[in-house]
Formats: structure tokens, sequence, C-alpha cells
């Protein structure tokens, strides 16, 4: 494994519960998760627009995208619910409680992926080691949630 994808990995992880902090502080304004959460998107999608523009980056054909199965499509969607999930969650867990559930979730669900090599993924057949390594996940979000 390429430690730079890990480091990126635990960064992107560590910006996660400081993204839903700033989002929960824009719904205290906007009075609103769902505002929250689409101004959220806007940003994001105006950041990546201009990303686009400054390194000159070429649009895809609308053959290329065609090619996209219609599920491929629903990304946003779904991460416009994980959005709206954390904005709603961080005011009411926390947030360590929050993220220890969100990772048992991503955990339980990556595990059916890999294994079944849904949506893209490879197959990595379920293991009792990677079965126990989520139930120790799920028993620290146990206890996160507990104390």
């Amino acid at each position: 494994m390429k430690w730079i994808y890990v480091l990126f990995a635990l960064v992107a992880g560590a910006l996660m519960p400081v993204q839903a902090g700033i989002n929960l502080r824009l719904r205290g304004s906007l009075g609103d998760p769902v505002w929250a959460a689409a101004v959220s998107f806007g940003v994001g999608t105006l950041a990546l627009l201009t990303y686009l523009l400054v390194t000159r980056t070429p649009a895809p054909s609308l053959g290329m995208a065609s090619t996209a199965p219609g599920w491929a499509w629903t990304g946003g969607a779904l991460g416009a619910f994980f959005v709206l999930a954390t904005i709603v969650l961080a005011g009411q867990l926390g947030a360590t409680t929050m993220m220890a559930w969100l990772l048992a979730g991503q955990l339980m669900a990556a595990l059916v992926l890999d294994h079944y090599g849904l949506v893209s993924y490879q197959v990595h057949t379920v293991s009792w080691p990677r079965i126990a390594g989520v139930c120790l996940l799920l028993a620290g979000a146990v206890l996160v949630n507990k104390y």
C-alpha cells in the first residue's frame, strides 16, 4: 500500500468532523439543515469548478458521460444525504460519537460491497479478521456512545 494514500485518507477522515462542525454552525445561521447542506454543496461545487478552470482540465464529452450506468449518477445525491446527516447528527451526538457511528456504518457497508464486488469495487472476500475488525469498531462506537 502506498503510504501517501494512507496519509491522504487520514487527512480526509480528520476533516470530516471539522466539516460537520462548520456545517452545524452554518445551520445555526441559516436555521435549517437542508439549507446548510445546499449551501455547503454549492460552495463545494464552486470550489471544484474553480479548480477545473485553473488547471484547464478538459470537460468529458457527452459520449463519455453517456457510458456511465444510471446508478453512477447518484453519488451526488448520496453525498448530499451524508452532509445533511452530519449536520443533523453533529448537534445531537457530538463529533466523536457521530464519527464513531458513521465509521461503523461505513465499514459494515464496505464489507458487503467488497465481498460481492458491488458498485465497481473489486471482490475482496469477507474474512474473519475483517469481521473481527468491524466488530471491534462497533464495540468502540458503543463505548464512545456510552461514555
